[in-house]
Protein backbone atom coordinates (compact mmCIF):
# COMPACT_ATOMS: atom_id res chain seq x y z
CA UNK A 1 0.00 0.00 0.00
CA UNK A 2 1.19 3.56 -0.53
CA UNK A 3 1.13 6.26 1.46
CA UNK A 4 -0.91 9.36 0.39
CA UNK A 5 2.36 11.41 0.57
CA UNK A 6 4.28 8.61 -1.20
CA UNK A 7 0.84 9.14 -4.20
CA UNK A 8 1.50 12.90 -4.34
CA UNK A 9 4.82 12.42 -5.68
CA UNK A 10 4.16 11.45 -8.69
CA UNK A 11 3.46 13.70 -11.40
CA UNK A 12 0.42 13.06 -13.30
CA UNK A 13 -0.04 16.10 -16.37
CA UNK A 14 -1.96 16.27 -19.28
CA UNK A 15 -0.15 16.97 -22.83
CA UNK A 16 -0.74 17.04 -26.47
CA UNK A 17 1.27 14.67 -28.63
CA UNK A 18 2.56 17.04 -31.49
CA UNK A 19 4.46 14.46 -33.27
CA UNK A 20 4.64 10.75 -33.81
CA UNK A 21 7.32 8.71 -36.14
CA UNK A 22 7.48 4.78 -35.97
CA UNK A 23 10.34 3.06 -33.85
CA UNK A 24 11.64 0.03 -35.49
CA UNK A 25 14.37 -0.83 -32.98
CA UNK A 26 11.73 -1.32 -30.34
CA UNK A 27 11.92 -5.06 -29.51
CA UNK A 28 7.56 -4.87 -29.49
CA UNK A 29 5.86 -2.50 -32.19
CA UNK A 30 5.83 1.09 -30.28
CA UNK A 31 5.69 4.74 -31.49
CA UNK A 32 8.23 7.12 -30.40
CA UNK A 33 6.15 10.59 -29.07
CA UNK A 34 6.57 14.05 -29.29
CA UNK A 35 4.10 15.60 -26.45
CA UNK A 36 3.81 19.27 -25.21
CA UNK A 37 3.36 19.60 -21.78
CA UNK A 38 3.23 23.96 -21.87
CA UNK A 39 5.19 26.56 -21.00
CA UNK A 40 6.15 25.64 -17.12
CA UNK A 41 7.19 21.47 -18.57
CA UNK A 42 8.17 21.92 -22.07
CA UNK A 43 8.25 19.18 -24.60
CA UNK A 44 9.04 15.17 -23.93
CA UNK A 45 9.34 12.05 -25.92
CA UNK A 46 7.91 8.73 -25.03
CA UNK A 47 7.99 5.28 -26.53
CA UNK A 48 4.52 3.43 -26.37
CA UNK A 49 3.07 0.44 -27.04
CA UNK A 50 0.04 1.55 -28.53
CA UNK A 51 -0.01 0.25 -32.45
CA UNK A 52 -2.24 -2.32 -31.92
CA UNK A 53 -5.23 0.34 -31.57
CA UNK A 54 -3.77 3.83 -32.50
CA UNK A 55 -2.46 4.91 -36.21
CA UNK A 56 -0.12 7.99 -36.40
CA UNK A 57 -2.72 9.84 -37.83
CA UNK A 58 -4.92 8.87 -34.44
CA UNK A 59 -2.83 10.60 -32.23
CA UNK A 60 -1.47 13.71 -33.64
CA UNK A 61 -3.07 16.54 -31.73
CA UNK A 62 -4.42 14.39 -29.23
CA UNK A 63 -4.50 14.99 -25.30
CA UNK A 64 -2.93 12.03 -23.08
CA UNK A 65 -1.54 11.69 -19.52
CA UNK A 66 1.70 11.09 -18.83
CA UNK A 67 4.15 10.42 -15.48
CA UNK A 68 6.74 13.47 -16.20
CA UNK A 69 8.68 12.88 -12.63
CA UNK A 70 10.32 9.55 -13.40
CA UNK A 71 13.94 8.85 -14.33
CA UNK A 72 14.69 8.99 -18.07
CA UNK A 73 14.78 5.59 -19.53
CA UNK A 74 16.73 4.55 -22.82
CA UNK A 75 14.62 2.00 -25.17
CA UNK A 76 16.88 0.60 -27.68
CA UNK A 77 18.09 4.17 -29.22
CA UNK A 78 15.68 6.34 -27.90
CA UNK A 79 15.52 8.12 -24.46
CA UNK A 80 12.24 8.23 -23.04
CA UNK A 81 11.65 11.16 -20.60
CA UNK A 82 8.03 10.59 -19.63
CA UNK A 83 5.13 7.24 -19.21
CA UNK A 84 2.01 7.50 -20.99
CA UNK A 85 -0.85 6.09 -19.26
CA UNK A 86 -3.56 3.52 -20.44
CA UNK A 87 -5.43 0.94 -19.43
CA UNK A 88 -4.05 -2.49 -20.37
CA UNK A 89 -6.03 -5.14 -22.24
CA UNK A 90 -5.87 -8.98 -21.84
CA UNK A 91 -4.06 -8.81 -25.65
CA UNK A 92 -1.89 -6.17 -24.43
CA UNK A 93 -3.52 -3.55 -26.47
CA UNK A 94 -3.61 0.28 -24.71
CA UNK A 95 -6.45 1.85 -23.86
CA UNK A 96 -4.63 6.02 -23.82
CA UNK A 97 -5.82 7.98 -20.80
CA UNK A 98 -7.05 11.27 -21.83
CA UNK A 99 -9.31 13.94 -20.86
CA UNK A 100 -12.76 14.16 -22.08
CA UNK A 101 -12.35 17.66 -22.82
CA UNK A 102 -9.26 19.74 -23.94
CA UNK A 103 -7.45 21.12 -21.48
CA UNK A 104 -5.19 23.52 -21.11
CA UNK A 105 -1.27 21.79 -21.49
CA UNK A 106 0.60 20.86 -18.37
CA UNK A 107 -2.24 20.49 -15.66
CA UNK A 108 -1.80 18.05 -13.18
CA UNK A 109 -3.75 15.43 -12.49
CA UNK A 110 -5.11 14.86 -8.68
Amino acid sequence: MLTWEEFEKTEMRVGTITAVSDFPKARKPAYQLTIDFGKEIGVRKSSAQITKRYTKDMLTGRQVIAVINFPEKQIANFMSQCLVLGAVGTEGDVVLLSPDTVVENGLRIQ
